[in-house]
């Protein structure tokens, strides 16, 4: 019994060298960072100035890869299936806490299957209409929206994501009937939404705000509790009109599991001086997404949280995938 325990120990000890070597190596090679959506959207605009900056810091480049569709699961699962070696990232988002609500059988397991790194950035969605909509206030789309049941439109960037429960949570507070249309990311959603193909959307900062500069779209409104700095003058739709009401989302960088902990203190720390730089928190600030850099303790803990939360929305609302 006692050769056993000794036998752990010595494992354990030189699993632990080992893990601490390779952190000091790490990166010797290209690192692929995996987006669950097409290009265009807030993930993508993350992942690729995140990469950019990593890629800088490490002297190695950061490989950002598409891999949408599935509701992010064909892109987790190439992560989950990847070495635990820090070579395979993922920049995941809300939809990451969402789909344990949705799918009963998931390729993976949420919690066990992926090693969270930190929270990069956090946003509120911007409510944005065509300019065709004959709205210029929360209250005016409400009212609309009741006088024409069934009859307008919103996209979001994909059945059962954020952006299809920040609607679903609008339709309940407001009780109105507006008719969700999915795309396959934020960027062919927003895309849809200029060309007059759906009417609305609450659709994240990244995607909206040059289009509401162009005058291409019209917004209405912010999804927080607090109103934005990148646009300051734009109501929140709790104090707007719906009190109370709030959707906020974030996009995080995950790791395989198992992936040795100096390798993801390492990827930790050089992510949050990358979002601690002021270039870094211009940009962002810009874009009307705000710098976070938690630590992986906090994130798992919010991932848990998030579970639970985001599935009582699932339930009311009675969202399915459709």
């Amino acid at each position: 019994m006692k050769s056993w325990a000794l036998c752990a120990r010595v494992l354990a000890l030189g699993v632990a060298i080992c893990g601490t070597a390779y952190a000091q190596t790490y990166p010797s090679k290209a690192v692929r960072m995996i987006v669950p959506f097409p290009p265009g959207g807030g993930t993508d605009y993350t992942a690729r100035l995140i990469g950019q900056k990593l890629s800088e810091l490490w002297g190695q480049p950061v490989v950002i890869e598409n891999h949408p569709g599935a509701s992010t699961i064909i892109g987790s699962e190439i992560v989950v299936k990847a070495p635990p070696d820090g070579y395979t990232l993922l920049m995941g988002s809300v939809n990451h806490t969402i789909n344990p609500s949705l799918i009963a059988k998931l390729p993976y397991d949420t919690i066990r299957d992926f090693a969270p790194i930190t929270v990069c950035v956090t946003a509120a969605y911007v409510l944005v209409v065509h300019p065709s909509l004959p709205v210029r206030s929360v209250k005016e789309l409400i009212a609309l929206a009741k006088a024409r049941p069934g009859e307008i439109n919103y996209s979001s960037s994909g059945s059962s994501g954020p952006q299809h429960l920040a609607g679903e949570l609008f339709k309940l507070m407001a009780k109105v009937d507006i008719t969700h249309v999915p795309y396959k990311g934020g960027g062919p959603a927003v895309v849809a939404l200029v060309g007059g193909h759906v009417q609305l959307q609450f659709s994240t900062p990244v995607s909206a705000l040059p289009h509401v500069k162009s005058g291409k779209l019209r917004a209405l409104a912010v999804t927080g509790l607090k109103r934005s700095e990148a646009v300051p003058e734009l109501p929140t739709i709790s104090e707007a009109a719906l009190p109370g009401y709030e959707a906020v989302t974030w996009w995080g960088l995950l790791a395989p599991a198992r992936t040795p902990r100096e390798i993801v203190g390492k990827v930790h720390g050089d992510v949050v001086k990358i979002l601690q730089a002021p270039d870094t928190r211009e940009k962002l600030a810009r874009e009307g997404v705000s710098p976070a850099g938690t630590t992986p303790e906090q994130f798992a803990a919010m991932i848990d949280k998030e579970i639970v939360t985001l599935g009582k929305v699932v339930k009311a609302a009675n969202v399915k995938l459709d």
